[in-house]
């Protein structure tokens, strides 16, 4: 016992004082593996699909700088200005474009890619608001922002409150004896009260469902009583405790329900960013072979408005020398008229396209150095190899791992379980153990007394009938002490920290406080409420998966379609093109008319239009293809990584790579073992 006082006294000054630091690495620990899909669904892996150029998941560091948790971050404007590699491929007014190049300037230019950008950020803030214990934001794709179950709200940051305060009061005295002011008053008098509070309280909740304070109070206190053993007076107290929720709101994964919820959230908002940069790569390639296409075609239109033109003139001179009826004229001026029709709609067309992709890659279209120049397109459709999976089942398993939609949807379903647990757990009561331990200290001035003497009080002594007793006729009054103050003793915040350390005046304190709401109706709502999204997600996950099979069949379909549609307009070109050289010999040898050449050369310029149309069909074909079952990013050399940062990589083969380097190699696959 001899050691006990000094020893819980080091105790509570090593709580004191670093009560507000350690705990602070205590929200850090690592959390329990995430909860396994429901019933029915096959386990899902997490995924990485890149490094975003920043992480607002992060706050900022409180050292060496102790303000900056106070300051607001700078974050930078959107850049809304074509990228410089444009102007790099612009010579004289013409931007010659190949097909890899233009993707590469619609990562780093497209209005939608910029746009899209800021969600996985958005989805960071959540993952930093859900550590500190606080609700997350809602993500686009994710149907959970946060838990809908009630639980007992932790704060994990933790919370230093402070209190300073001053009271002057002059209390009107009604009853000298208890205030203390004497009793011989007999006029209204003031009690003048005098506090100066300085109270500190340091707080942290924590994920196991408990939250842990401890309070330093001082108080000093002056007033006109007489009646106080000090005056002024200072009482200090130490404080330490712990609540624990035992039944809503006990154990980590019910407490880490929003952090899981809010990770999962910034993988949904990553599948969203990818599925944006496959739509984008898709369109951006379409808008490519549309506009060769389109390109090309205004030469065939061309050569047609040439040979209807010679058609024309030719039958015009058969005429004049009457070898020739004027309906065959007029009929050769409508046909050429009609060519020429074409070929204004082809050009208008062209110019559309144009416009089209040059909106694809480019931030502003209307740039000066960008808004006139003429897009020329370096590459000719060919036919491409064949990139189809061996059967559709393939080609479908292989959509399955890798649609961004279906991933999205699995991360919700499991977001989905999350809140089921959640939800289940806000069933119980609410059960809060609350402990605590403190040592209280009280010192001030008091007055030094000197001897003590004996004096009449002037109350004389009764005897049984109250008639005053008396010694020879002398009456007989009650004795009472007196001693002179000689001075006073000072005491004051030391002299009552030491008696809180040396434990002079212990508290100790522990309760149960029990809620229990009867029928629980809100908690069941919640729950049921839970449990229904759960199955609707089930549901539409299916949903998700009938319709990636049908964009997989529909695309698989077209693609070998066009395919043979290709073989069939080459094919025609290569006998038309037969067709005209025969009939250019029988023209040679006098067998033939400059009607029927021009005719079969006609037919020849539609034959090789239609074989140009088959083949932009083809590549497009191709590029649905390679979008419905995922394959788009890594066939285009496209990395998410480039594209959240928009800076493209000159040897990016895979997605998720970013300066040669493997940022995220799982792949998320709810259908694993699926045959």
């Amino acid at each position: 016992m001899l050691y006990a006082r000094p020893l819980l006294a080091a105790i509570l000054a090593v709580t004191l004082v670093g009560g507000p630091i350690s705990p602070a690495f205590g929200q850090d620990a690592p959390q329990n593996p995430q909860a396994a899909p429901p019933k029915g669904a096959t386990p899902v892996v997490p995924v990485s699909l890149g490094s975003s150029k920043y992480n607002y998941s992060r706050a900022p560091k409180a050292f060496p700088n102790l303000l900056a948790p106070y300051k607001p971050i700078k974050i930078e404007e959107p850049s809304l200005t074509n990228s410089p590699r444009i102007d790099q491929l612009i010579r004289d007014g013409k931007l010659e474009l190949s097909l890899q190049e233009a993707v590469e300037l619609a990562m780093e230019n497209s209005m939608d890619i910029v746009v899209q950008r800021y969600n996985p950020w958005f989805a960071d803030t959540s993952i930093l608001r859900t550590k500190a214990g606080g609700f997350g934001f809602a993500t686009p794709g994710a149907v959970f922002g946060s838990s809908t179950a009630i639980i007992p709200f932790l704060n994990y940051d933790p919370l230093i409150t402070s209190t300073f305060s001053i009271d002057d009061r002059n209390i009107p005295v009604n009853n000298p004896l208890t205030s203390g002011t004497g009793t011989g008053l007999s006029a209204l008098a003031r009690l003048v009260l005098h506090t100066s509070t300085f109270n500190t309280q340091y707080s942290q909740g924590f994920q196991t469902g408990t939250t842990f304070f401890t309070t330093f109070d001082n108080t000093r206190t002056s007033s006109t009583s007489a009646a106080n053993l000090f005056n002024p007076s200072v009482q200090s107290s130490i404080f330490v405790g712990f609540q624990q929720q035992l039944l809503n709101g006990f154990g980590r994964s019910v407490n880490t329900r929003n952090i899981r919820i809010a990770k999962n959230n910034r993988k949904i908002a990553d599948w969203a960013f990818s599925q944006q940069a496959i739509t984008t790569v898709t369109n951006t390639i379409v808008a490519y072979w549309e506009l060769v296409f389109s390109r090309e075609n205004v030469k065939v239109q061309q050569q047609a408005v040439t040979v209807a033109e010679k058609l024309y003139n030719d039958n015009k001179k058969q005429l004049e020398i009457g070898t020739m009826a004027p309906l065959d004229v007029t009929r050769a001026e409508s046909e050429l008229a009609t060519d020429r029709q074409n070929l204004i709609v082809a050009q208008t067309v062209y110019l559309q396209n144009q416009q089209i992709l040059k909106n694809a890659i480019s931030k502003n279209p209307l740039a000066p150095n960008l808004v006139y120049v003429e897009i020329i397109p370096t590459e000719l459709p060919s036919r491409p190899e064949a990139i189809e999976a061996p059967s559709f089942e393939e080609a479908a398993k292989e959509a399955f791992v890798k649609r961004p939609e279906l991933q999205e949807e699995a991360l919700n379903l499991l977001n989905g379980e999350i809140d089921v647990k959640a939800t289940r757990n806000a069933l119980l009561p609410t059960a809060t153990l609350t402990a605590q331990y403190g040592s209280v200290g009280l010192a001030g001035d008091a007055p030094m007394r000197g001897a003590t003497t004996l004096v009449s009080s002037g109350i004389p002594i009764v005897d049984a009938n109250g008639n005053p007793v008396s010694v020879n006729g002398t009456p007989i009054f009650a004795p009472s002490s007196s001693s002179s103050i000689t001075g006073t003793v000072h005491t004051g915040f030391p002299d009552a920290m030491s008696s809180v350390f040396h434990n002079n005046f212990p508290d100790y304190s522990v309760s149960l406080n029990l809620q229990i709401p009867l029928r629980n109706r809100s908690a069941q709502a919640d729950n049921q409420r839970a449990i229904l999204t759960q199955r609707q997600l089930e549901a539409q996950l299916q949903q998700l998966k009938n319709a990636a099979l049908l964009d997989v069949r529909n695309s698989y379909i077209a693609l070998t379609q066009d395919r043979a549609q290709v073989d069939a307009a080459s094919k025609a070109r290569e006998l038309q093109q037969q067709t005209f050289d025969a009939e250019q010999k029988k023209y040679q040898l006098g067998a033939s008319t400059v009607y029927q050449v021009i005719l079969t050369q006609r037919d020849l310029i539609n034959a090789q239009g239609t074989e140009l149309r088959a083949l932009a069909n083809l590549v497009e074909a191709k590029a649905n293809y390679e979008r419905a079952v995922g394959r788009t990013l890594e066939v285009n050399r496209v990395t998410i990584a480039d594209a959240k940062t928009g800076e493209v990589e000159r040897d990016t083969l895979i997605p998720g790579t970013l300066h040669g380097q493997v940022v995220g190699t799982e792949k998320l696959s709810f259908n694993a073992g699926q045959k």
